[in-house]
């Protein structure tokens, strides 16, 4: 979830993009619960495509840690304050609690559209050691001393989620340098933080932004998280084969681009430095199996209830019903996800990253993952939305 992107009206070079996994201030009881640029419709509860038959106690665990943040507003205090005593064995009372505290508000995209892409992201396993040595030779790497990121909300307030990133040269920000340019110069060794066996896992976990690694002890299992990043805006690898016509777009999955490495694994430099953005890491230990590494939000993410969206439509931390189909598939998956989590390629209003879990099977889906969908905000009732 590493795509960026840049705004021409800048003055600098440097690349302004949106920051994965971050955790941003925290809110305070005044903010605004709807973004301005938000384009909603509101509805009934029974327009919703499949909300009678979701099972919402499954939904209520991911509402309630969204909660720890978002009580601190006051339109969330008091629905949040009820959530917290609801029976979360009783999916009837939890039904009735949603229904009574929120009203639906269909997302509607800004030339009136109603449908957009969902795509899938997940939390790698890798091998790994800590020393370098055998099959441990590709680094994931700590943020570095020199990385300056400077937060433009705090001026701009439009631009909330964008960070502008470079390095000091005498008195100018200047851009960071790029995958190629780092890989070139070593600029960034004594700054490896585990080693581990496959380059092109790593490089995807760089685009998933956190993961786990097994180490080769066999002795633990770690989280590396997303730490920062060099400020370029990812550039698709996917993308970059289909434009050189290496592959169909159908067949540009992260499944299809292994295959093609395989394949060619004398142009694995070439496709990697097509994406200049890199990514830097920080490691958390797991405290629970069960959960994903904390997202956007600032909480940890749960897995088929947890999505990533563009925070300038859909504010994060409240509950979207989301209706699309499992991966290649029209089998309807329609169900209440909680909004927890940001993505440079997560750009426009009806768009989400379905965040699937932990593991091979969860990579899987959600590499083929690329549906067509529709999202409804709920949002406490008596939330002004414009």
């Amino acid at each position: 979830m590493i795509i960026g992107f840049s705004l021409a009206a800048c003055t600098t070079t440097t690349p302004l993009t949106p920051a994965p996994q971050e955790t941003p201030r925290p809110g305070t009881g005044a903010a605004p619960s709807v973004a301005p640029g938000a384009n909603l419709r509101a509805t009934t509860f029974a327009a919703l495509p499949g909300w009678g038959s979701d099972d919402l106690r499954q939904a209520l665990p991911a509402f309630l840690t969204s909660c720890t943040t978002q009580a601190r507003k006051a339109d969330w205090k008091e629905p949040c304050a009820i959530a917290a005593g609801l029976d979360a064995g009783n999916e009837r009372a939890i039904r009735t609690f949603f229904q009574s505290f929120f009203t639906p508000y269909q997302v509607v995209n800004a030339d009136g559209s109603d449908n957009g892409l969902v795509t899938g992201y997940y939390e790698p396993l890798l091998k790994g050691s800590r020393k370098r040595g055998g099959p441990y030779q590709t680094p994931l790497y700590r943020a570095p001393d020199d990385l300056i990121t400077v937060e433009l909300a705090s001026i701009y307030p439009e631009l909330k989620g964008l960070r502008l990133r470079g390095r000091l040269v005498g008195n100018k920000l200047l851009p960071y340098p790029s995958r190629a340019e780092l890989d070139k110069s070593g600029a960034l060794a004594g700054k490896e933080i585990l080693w581990v066996d496959d380059p092109i896992d790593a490089f995807f976990l760089q685009v998933q932004g956190s993961g786990r690694v097994q180490m080769n002890d066999g002795s633990s299992i770690v989280r590396v998280a997303y730490a920062d990043q060099n400020g370029y805006p990812y550039r698709s690898i996917g993308r970059y084969l289909v434009d050189k016509g290496e592959l169909t777009l159908a067949q540009a999955s992260a499944q299809g681009i292994k295959g093609w490495l395989a394949a060619n694994p004398g142009r694995q430099q070439e496709l990697l430095n097509a994406n200049p953005s890199y990514v830097f890491f920080k490691e958390e230990k797991v405290l629970d199996p069960g959960l994903g590494p904390k997202g956007a939000q600032g909480v940890p993410l749960t897995p088929l209830r947890s999505i990533a969206v563009d925070q300038q439509f859909v504010p994060l931390g409240t509950p979207v019903f989301l209706a699309t189909t499992q991966p290649n598939s029209n089998v309807p998956l329609q169900q209440l996800v909680i909004a927890q989590d940001t993505g440079g390629a997560i750009k426009g209003a009806v768009r989400a990253d379905f965040f699937w879990g932990f593991g091979n099977d969860a990579g899987e889906k959600a590499g083929r993952m690329k549906q067509r969908g529709m999202m409804w905000l709920l949002l406490p009732k008596g939330t002004p939305t414009r």
